[in-house]
């Protein structure tokens, strides 16, 4: 267990700030339970939600302490950082990778990534009384609402918060593929081995080619 309260190169809570912003969060509560909810919703909430940094050849994209500054990141960066947040109070918190179709992205996202899959997708995972929890903090409010990615995903401290299977209006919501396993710190070369394979996009980008952006107002963030 102690490895998942230890800070590593993208869990970076060793950073002042980050350390401080745990504690600043959590500062009148008394229970885990309740610092984990604090966190999760701070995360969710506070941080925008954006795809486009979601670029595996730029690691400082993926850092706790790049995130936080940033107050934007995707489904990995939101996740590290919500995870980040609670090993610095004492909370065991990890990294879980899947493979996830969001039957609710527009087409305009689909055509951009070459597919309907969002290869290894993350969420966070913590300790709490004895059993490991998952929690999904990727989309704000605002996104949430634009992107009708609803019912919004909350979290009681005791059971799972992820994507459900159905939105509100009994669509096609979240559905979750391969399981790509749980790491105590992200394995950034991996995740970029699947990206060149997986995204057409990224492999020309790696190429130094500089693929047509997409124009997506819902999952990429402006200020």
């Amino acid at each position: 267990m102690n490895i998942y309260l230890k800070p590593t190169e993208f869990f970076d809570f060793n950073k002042k700030s980050v350390s401080r912003k745990a504690f600043e969060i959590t500062n009148d509560l008394t229970s885990d339970k309740e610092k984990a909810i604090a966190l999760f919703y701070w995360v969710r909430d506070k941080i925008k939600y954006n795809m486009l940094t979601y670029v595996p050849n730029v690691p400082a994209n993926f850092k706790a302490s790049i995130t936080l500054r940033r107050r934007n990141g995707f489904c990995v960066s939101k996740s590290i950082l919500l995870s980040s947040l609670a090993r610095a109070i004492g909370i065991p918190a990890r990294i879980h990778l899947v493979d996830l179709i969001n039957h609710l992205i527009s087409q305009k996202v689909i055509d951009f990534m070459g597919t309907n899959i969002m290869y290894v997708h993350g969420y966070s995972e913590f300790y709490l009384n004895g059993k490991w929890i998952k929690l999904t903090p990727s989309f704000d409010p605002q996104t949430a609402l634009k992107g009708k990615f609803l019912p919004m995903i909350e979290f009681d401290g005791e059971n799972d918060a992820v994507f459900p299977k159905l939105d509100n209006q009994g669509k096609l919501f979240g559905e979750y593929l391969t399981d790509r396993g749980v790491h105590a710190d992200l394995p950034l070369e991996e995740i970029d081995k699947i990206f060149e394979e997986k995204y057409p996009s990224y492999a020309l980008h790696k190429k130094g080619f500089n693929p047509k952006q997409i124009k997506d107002e819902i999952l990429t963030y402006k200020k």
